[in-house]
C-alpha cells in the first residue's frame, strides 16, 4: 500500500495589488518598505515551519503517543502527524514496538472515538504492527467504513495480526468491487496461513487489475498452493510488467523478486529459461541476485 505524504504543508497567500493604478510616489515608497520586511517576515515562518517539521519528526514514540493523546483541537494537526509518524517508524524499526507496549487500549480508544479520517487509517495500521488481538472486533468493523482507505488499512491490520476472528471478514473482501480493497484482502489472507484461505485466493488468480493477481498468487505461494503459479512466471516478464498503467521500475523490481521467491519456496518442475535470462541480462542487480540465488535453489533440489 502507498502512504500519503506528511501533512503541514502551508502556504502563504500572495499579498492584493493595489487597485488604485496611479498611487503616489510616496505610496509606492511607503509599500516598498513595507513589502521588503514582509518578505523577510514570511521566508522566517517557512524557515521555522519547515525546522519545526523536520524537528517533529525526529520525535520519540513517546512523544507521539502524547500528542495522539492531546485532546485540544487546537493541536489537531499535531494528532494527524503523530498517528502517520508513528505508524512509520514502527514499520521500519520493529525495535521500536517495546515502546509502544502498554498503551494499546489507549490506542484502541483513540481508534474507535476519533472523527479524523487521516487519524483512524493511520491507527489502524498502528494496531496491526503491535499486533494488538483486542483489536480485531474494532478493525472487522472499521472494514465497513465509508472511507475505503480506512477499510483498506484495516483489512491490512486484520492480517498483520493474524487473528482468526478476522479471517472471514478478510475473505469476504476479496469480492469487493474495488479493486484496492481485492489486492489488501489478497495480501492479508496470506498472513494468516490458513490453508481455508487458498479457495478464495484463487478466484483472484484471473483478476482484471494485475496487482490484485499477483497478491493473490504470492498469498497461494505463502499457503504453499501452486494456483498461483501462471501468474508468478508472468510476473517475471519485464515486457508484461511495463504494460501496467502506473507501474514504477521499483515496483517491477519488486514485483519480481517477490515472485522468484515465492517460486523458490513452491519448488517443484519449472522451466527455468526465464529465471536464467533474468540472471544474465535483467537490468537491475538485485533482480538478478534473486534470479541467481533462485536457480541455485532449484539446482540444489
Amino acid at each position: 500500500m502507498s502512504e500519503p505524504s506528511p501533512i503541514g504543508d502551508s502556504q502563504a497567500q500572495p499579498a492584493a495589488e493595489p487597485a488604485d493604478a496611479q498611487t503616489t510616489s510616496g505610496l509606492r515608497q511607503f509599500l516598498g518598505l513595507f513589502v521588503v520586511p514582509l518578505l523577510v517576515v514570511l521566508m522566517c515562518i517557512s524557515v521555522f515551519l519547515l525546522f519545526g517539521w523536520i524537528a517533529y519528526d525526529r520525535q520519540s514514540v513517546g512523544d507521539y503517543l502524547n500528542d495522539l493523546r492531546d485532546g485540544r483541537s487546537f493541536f489537531a494537526h499535531r494528532r494527524k502527524q503523530a498517528s502517520y509518524e508513528l505508524s512509520k517508524i514502527l514499520s521500519a524499526n520493529p525495535d521500536a514496538l517495546r515502546d509502544v507496549r502498554g498503551a494499546e487500549a489507549e490506542l484502541r480508544s483513540l481508534f474507535e472515538t476519533s472523527d479524523d479520517l487521516w487519524v483512524r487509517r493511520y491507527l489502524a495500521l498502528v494496531l496491526g504492527h503491535v499486533a494488538d488481538s483486542e483489536a480485531v472486533p474494532l478493525l472487522i468493523e472499521a472494514t465497513t467504513d465509508a472511507d475505503s482507505q480506512t477499510r483498506i488499512y484495516a483489512l491490512w491490520a486484520l492480517g498483520s495480526i493474524a487473528d482468526p476472528r478476522g479471517l472471514e471478514t478478510v475473505a469476504a473482501a476479496v469480492s469487493d468491487s474495488d479493486a484496492g480493497i481485492r489486492k489488501t484482502a489478497a495480501f492479508a489472507l496470506g498472513r494468516f496461513g490458513d490453508p481455508s484461505s487458498a479457495a478464495p485466493l484463487a478466484t483472484l488468480v484471473n483478476d482484471p487489475i494485475a496487482d490484485v493477481r499477483w497478491n493473490a498468487a504470492l498469498a497461494l505461494a505463502n499457503l504453499g498452493s501452486r494456483d498461483g503459479v501462471d501468474v508468478l512466471v508472468q510476473m517475471l516478464d519485464r515486457r508484461l510488467l511495463g504494460q501496467v498503467p502506473g507501474i514504477t521500475p521499483k515496483q517491477q523490481e519488486e514485483a519480481m523478486i517477490g515472485a522468484l521467491g515465492a517460486l523458490v519456496r513452491l519448488g517443484g518442475e519449472l522451466d527455468s529459461g526465464i529465471i536464467d535470462a533474468l540472471a544474465k541480462d535483467d537490468p537491475s542487480l538485485k533482480v538478478r541476485q534473486a534470479a541467481i540465488e533462485a536457480l541455485r535453489s532449484f539446482h540444489s533440489g
